[in-house]
């Protein structure tokens, strides 16, 4: 597993007014789709490319471009939705698939309730989105999943992650397959509830209201 923080200066002013209670939801979605799309800048960095001859102005050159098959983008729903419009500007030939799962608040694990997903992802760049990654269940599950499918190439992007969490994860998907998560920030600790301390509190809730 491998773990890439993003350092800098915008990444940190975006989490800053994320982080504040008083920041409205509309703001707060806004900022979402912004950060996610720097995050989305680094998660991308090893996408796979393949050659393309193409004629300029003045000449022909060989360029780049993203390897079929295209790469798959999953939002973690709910909160993960707020993620995938910052995503898919920077991959917007990626495929879009859906995970639901939400944390059981007596066990604290991860309940599948839905799934639009391909099954076969042989091949494919799978990129996970979950802004938090907080006991590591969650992500831990859905990682789980898309192996089951085929994937060898799983990249989580996450607004915060917790040290919990991450060892979580780590001795789970242990050596199995290539994984890289992406985060704004590594925050202290979790709470006895199981929320991330500083956090920015419940991310669904703050992207969609309590429903």
């Amino acid at each position: 597993m491998r773990l890439h923080v993003a350092d800098h200066p915008l990444v940190d002013h975006k989490l800053t007014v994320l982080r504040d209670e008083n920041t409205p939801s509309a703001t707060f979605r806004l900022l979402v789709d912004e950060l996610v799309t720097l995050l989305a800048y680094e998660a991308t960095r090893h996408v796979r490319t393949e050659p393309k001859e193409i004629r300029t102005p003045v000449t022909t050159t060989t360029g780049v471009r993203l390897s079929d098959p295209s790469p798959i983008v999953i939002p973690i729903l709910r909160a993960g939705l707020g993620m995938l419009e910052g995503m898919t500007r920077m991959i917007p030939t990626a495929e879009v698939g859906f995970l639901g799962l939400q944390r059981d608040e007596t066990t604290y694990e991860a309940v599948t309730y839905a799934n639009r997903l391909p099954d076969d992802l042989t091949d494919r760049q799978v990129f996970l989105l979950d802004p938090m990654l907080a006991t590591g269940g969650t992500l831990v599950a859905a990682i789980d999943y898309v192996l089951e499918r085929g994937a060898r190439d799983v990249t989580a992007v996450c607004l915060l992650a917790t040290p919990e969490g991450l060892k979580v994860l780590e001795e789970s998907i242990g050596e199995r397959v290539d994984v890289q998560i992406v985060v704004a920030a590594v925050d202290e600790r979790l709470n006895d509830q199981k929320y991330i301390v500083p956090g920015l509190g419940d991310a669904g809730d703050r992207l969609y209201g309590i429903v």
